[in-house]
């Protein structure tokens, strides 16, 4: 496995596999990985000949009261992990890299997909998402690129930059990976404290909770919100950020579930901002 640090060799070793007839899958993290990003290295062993991994912590997409500097970082664990499922190479830039002096380009997505849920509370994340994952395909030139549905609303707004864009790349998305308790997988998980590991499954005990009154036939969104939101608030370690429900993939509000929709919740524990969701079938 290569361990690429610079844009000319990762663009060199792209050229050589490229001459190989080979297929490329990229697998963009922040590092720190767990079995979420495994699974997503896993899928795009099994679909592509050669697979990257890129470890870059964007500062782009951090506002200013985030964790950018406290984010988890181990490039010695993510390496030996990498390993674990094949990873060809993996591409971790510094920053002067990826944005030199004088870089003064940025993707400004509409706010058809990012005006809710992270988006609206977290202004210019999505700004900072779109502009380094456009880079890394520019980079690496991927067949397919593979996200976590977790970041539910990320996977949309690339779906959507890609489509708008005409960029050649397969965006996809791969389930969830969860604890044995439902925590949903995450590298921010290691800043809860042992009581707020113990009570943060509640974000996905409430959303399976909404999704079974669904499955006995509730329609009514507020209703829905209400049992999520109430369910969380019942802990109280656990801060409600957001509780929302919209159409998906389209992401529009809705009074009534009719059709396929995203329910999604992000929950401060202390320090620690955590989301998850569920996909409900009407």
């Amino acid at each position: 496995m290569q361990i690429i640090k610079t844009v000319s060799e990762m663009r060199a070793f792209i050229n050589g596999v490229r001459a190989q007839n080979k297929t490329v899958g990229l697998v963009p993290t922040m590092g720190y990985f767990h079995q979420g990003h495994l699974s997503l290295m896993e899928n795009a062993k099994r679909q592509c000949d050669v697979v990257v991994t890129s470890i870059y912590v964007n500062p782009l997409q951090f506002g200013p009261k985030e964790d950018l500097a406290s984010y988890p970082r181990d490039l010695q664990r993510d390496t030996e992990m990498a390993k674990t499922v094949g990873v060809d190479a993996i591409f971790t830039p510094e920053d002067k890299e990826m944005y030199p002096g004088g870089f003064d380009t940025t993707v400004v997505m509409g706010e058809t997909l990012t005006n809710k849920l992270c988006g609206s509370r977290r202004p210019g994340h999505f700004t900072g998402v779109a502009t380094v994952v456009i880079k890394l395909f520019n980079i690496a030139q991927p067949d397919r690129a593979y996200f976590g549905q977790k970041d539910a609303q990320q996977v949309l707004v690339i779906n959507r930059m890609v489509q708008d864009l005409n960029i050649n790349v397969e965006v996809v998305s791969v389930p969830i990976v969860r604890e044995n308790d439902g925590l949903a997988m995450s590298s921010r998980n290691i800043y809860l404290t042992p009581a707020q590991r113990r009570v943060a499954p509640i974000l996905y005990q409430s959303l399976l909770q909404a999704k079974e009154e669904v499955e006995k036939g509730q329609r009514d969104a507020t209703f829905i919100y209400s049992i999520v939101a109430d369910k969380i608030k019942s802990e109280p370690l656990a801060e409600v950020d957001y509780v929302e429900l919209y159409s998906y993939p389209d992401l529009k509000s809705i009074g009534t579930l009719k059709e396929k929709a995203l329910l999604a919740v992000a929950v401060k524990f202390g320090g620690a901002r955590l989301i998850d969701n569920i996909i409900l079938e009407a």
